[in-house]
């Protein structure tokens, strides 16, 4: 029986990110639909049947397109957050400001008062208070 799957399986896309993240949506919308959110039932349906058609396709060129997009919005995610955090963390002890002309960002310490901040980006000075 294994061996038969192993054949019906080759040539075929198989699983990678794009498809775990459709299954974990999958069983997340299944479950919050048993709560009573039932729009949720058919959104992980679809998701499930377009995970298994993403499996069983033979068109690997534009299966890996599908996972390269994926993946650059996963990416910008997971560095918003990073980014996030790290502001989060640093809050009782800086200052974040943004330049007035570039929108660079400027870590200044807390405590020092009010002082002129200079952007290491473009230069542009301005008065804010740490």
């Amino acid at each position: 029986m294994r061996e038969k799957f192993y054949r019906f399986m080759q040539g075929r896309y198989g699983n990678d990110q794009l498809n775990r993240f459709l299954m974990i949506l999958v069983i997340v919308s299944l479950v919050l639909s048993m709560i009573g959110l039932r729009p949720l039932y058919f959104v992980g349906i679809l998701s499930l049947v377009f995970s298994y058609y993403r499996m069983l396709s033979k068109n690997y060129n534009k299966r890996r397109a599908e996972n390269a997009v994926y993946l650059r919005y996963e990416y910008k995610v997971k560095q918003f957050w990073a980014t996030w955090k790290r502001d989060m963390s640093q809050r009782k002890t800086h200052h974040i400001y943004k330049c007035p002309s570039c929108k660079q960002k400027i870590r200044i310490p807390r405590g020092k008062g009010k002082i002129e901040i200079r952007c290491p980006k473009c230069g542009q000075t301005f008065i804010k208070r740490s």
